[in-house]
C-alpha cells in the first residue's frame, strides 16, 4: 500500500451527558470523506483514545472500517496500548476487523529504552500481515531514535511501511531519512505545523486533527500543483489558528470540537472530563482567528446533508 496525502485523526464524538455519539461520529466521516480526505486515522491522541471503553472503541473499529470501505479510502487505526502481548492481540483484532493500516503508537508510560521500543514494534509487526505507521515521538516516549536506526528496523520489519515524524523541529531529520533510504514513505504529524518544509523534504503526507482537513487538503493540492506560494499563503492563516489552539492536548481537543460544531459536522462539543475551559479571552481570540480561516473551508461542505 502507497499511503500519501491528508489523513485526519477523527475526533471523538459524545453527546452532552458525556456519552458516545455515534451518528455524529458516523456523519463526520462521512463529511471527511465526501471533502477529499486520503484517509481516516482513529484513535489518534486527538481521538481522546485514553477516554474511551473497550466496547466504545470496537464499536468504532467497526463503523472506521466500514464507512472507509464504502467510501474507497483507507482506514488507519493506531495501536495504543503500552504491553506488547496486549498491542499484538489488538492489532490482530483490527486487523481482522479490516483495518488497512495501524498506526504505532510506542509504549511511553515507563519512558522504555529504544530498544524496548523496536522490541514492542516487531512484537506488533510479528502479530500481523498489514502495513504499519510506525509513530516517532520522542516528545511523548522520552526516548530519541537516530533516522538511521527507524531505517534499519523499517527494512527489517517486512510490515512497517510508513514512518510518522513528530519530533521537534522534523525537517533534518526527515532528510536524513530519506538519504538513508529515498524509498521510505513518511508522514508528519505535530499539525502539519511545518507541512510544506517537509512536503519539500521528501514526506508524502500529513496526519493532523479533522475540524480543518479540508484547508490541509487545500494546501497539499496547491503544493502538488506547483503553485507553492499560494500554499504557503493559506498555510500561514492555518497556523495562526493552530498557534492559539495548540497550546496543550486537552485545548486543541476542546477547540477542534468547537470548530467542528460551528461548522455543522457535529451535534456536541462536549469533551470528558477531565478537559481544558477556555475563558473569554480564549474564545474571543479563536473567533477572530476562526474569521481569518473560515475563507479557505470548502463550500460544499456547508450544511452537508449525508445519508
Amino acid at each position: 500500500m502507497i499511503l500519501q496525502g491528508i489523513t485526519p485523526a477523527i475526533a471523538a464524538t459524545f453527546k452532552e451527558n458525556g456519552e458516545y455519539d455515534y451518528e455524529s461520529y458516523t456523519h463526520l466521516i462521512r463529511v471527511m470523506i465526501k471533502g477529499g480526505v486520503h484517509g481516516v486515522t482513529l484513535f489518534a491522541i486527538a481521538g481522546e483514545y485514553y477516554k474511551l471503553t473497550e466496547e466504545e472503541e470496537k464499536k468504532l473499529v467497526e463503523i472506521t472500517v466500514e464507512e472507509c470501505r464504502k467510501g474507497r479510502v483507507q482506514s488507519i487505526i493506531s495501536i495504543t496500548k503500552h504491553a506488547s502481548e496486549v498491542a499484538a492481540k489488538w492489532a490482530r483484532y483490527v486487523q481482522d476487523a479490516g483495518a488497512d493500516c495501524l498506526m504505532l503508537l510506542p509504549p511511553f508510560f515507563l519512558k522504555p529504552s529504544a530498544a524496548s521500543i523496536i522490541e514492542h514494534v516487531k512484537m506488533v509487526n510479528d502479530a500481523v500481515s498489514i502495513p504499519i505507521m510506525f509513530q516517532y515521538a520522542p516528545d511523548q516516549t522520552g526516548v530519541a531514535i537516530a533516522p538511521e536506526v527507524l531505517v534499519k528496523m523499517s527494512r527489517e520489519l517486512e510490515n512497517v511501511k510508513i514512518l510518522k515524524i513528530e519530533n521537534k523541529p522534523p525537517g533534518k531529520y526527515v532528510s536524513r531519512l530519506k538519504e538513508e533510504d529515498s524509498d521510505v514513505e513518511i508522514f508528519v504529524g505535530n499539525a502539519g505545523f511545518q507541512m510544506i518544509e517537509n512536503f519539500d523534504r521528501g514526506a508524502g503526507g500529513v496526519l493532523p486533527g479533522c475540524s480543518m482537513f479540508d484547508i490541509y487538503l487545500k494546501i497539499y493540492r496547491l503544493y502538488r500543483e506547483g503553485k507553492r506560494q499560494e500554499a504557503m499563503m493559506v498555510h500561514n492563516d492555518l497556523v495562526a489558528m493552530l498557534n492559539h489552539i495548540r497550546q496543550n492536548v486537552e485545548m486543541i481537543i476542546c477547540f477542534e470540537k468547537k470548530i467542528l460544531k460551528r461548522r455543522g459536522f457535529i451535534a456536541s462539543d462536549y469533551c470528558r472530563k477531565p478537559d481544558f475551559d477556555p475563558d473569554r479571552y480564549h474564545m474571543q481570540l479563536f473567533d477572530e482567528y476562526y474569521r481569518l480561516i473560515e475563507k479557505h473551508f470548502d463550500p460544499k461542505l456547508a450544511n452537508l446533508e449525508i445519508n
